[in-house]
């Protein structure tokens, strides 16, 4: 019986995926967009990336982890970049792709224009929802996360970063857009590197900011679709326009 019971329940969520699947293909294909289901990864015990300890150490006075050891930390290593692991894997920008999907099992679309299905948005904070998203050359990775800055008010937050150096992420300007019931929401922005911390990208505000109620307006049955496009830019301006 408990056989039965783990094997119905696959099959359940797996006609679950495929019906989520079926709806955004029927809303987005006059587009001629690729659709992405993106399941959510949900931490109860959220453990902070190391950028970020690093940060809170050196704010209350302390070394950064890699000060108190006798080795030299590699400055051409980059941290795992996958939010809610605590992963100690680091490597060169060039293997952050194969990392990625080898270990965390990220899914990675190609084209100029998709568009981001998160589902079970109802999951309390944290919550992530991460995709890599390849165009024009070069990867980017799209996280969407649910997070409570303040005690009981969870947010969503929406960026994309280029898995390169900042001098390349300045090349391109990356476009969220969420559009139902006669509502447009854009944000449109440069991306940030991989190099930096998700964590102070959320902290500075700078990506898409969505409360919960403004969230609500543009799901559909606890899923919220985002389309985005990335294009070749020098401007670096960032506007969020209803």
């Amino acid at each position: 019986m408990l056989f039965f019971t783990q094997c119905f329940g696959a099959v359940l969520d797996l006609i679950h995926l495929r019906f989520q699947h079926y709806k955004a293909k029927r809303v987005f294909s006059a587009a001629g967009q690729l659709v992405c289901v993106v399941n959510p990864t949900h931490s109860l015990k959220y453990a902070p990336t190391r950028c970020a300890v690093a940060q809170t150490s050196t704010e209350q006075g302390g070394l950064p982890p890699c000060q108190h050891h006798e080795a030299v930390h590699d400055p051409q290593l980059v941290p795992c970049t996958c939010p809610l692991f605590s992963c100690p894997w680091e490597g060169h920008l060039e293997v952050v792709v194969s990392h990625l999907r080898q270990t965390h099992r990220i899914n990675i679309l190609q084209g100029a224009e998709i568009v981001f299905l998160a589902t079970d948005m109802h999951l309390p904070a944290p919550t992530d929802w991460i995709i890599m998203h390849s165009c024009l050359g070069h990867q980017f990775l799209l996280v969407l996360r649910k997070q409570e800055k303040y005690k009981g008010h969870p947010q969503f937050f929406a960026t994309m970063m280029l898995i390169g150096t900042q001098t390349q992420a300045e090349n391109f300007t990356y476009r969220l857009e969420l559009n139902r019931n006669q509502r447009r929401l854009k944000w449109e922005a440069t991306p940030r590197s991989v190099l930096e911390c998700i964590d102070s990208v959320i902290s500075d505000g700078d990506c898409l900011v969505l409360n919960t109620s403004l969230a609500q307006l543009f799901a559909d049955n606890g899923s919220l679709a985002i389309g985005i496009a990335i294009t070749t830019s020098k401007v670096h301006n960032s506007e969020a326009e209803i």
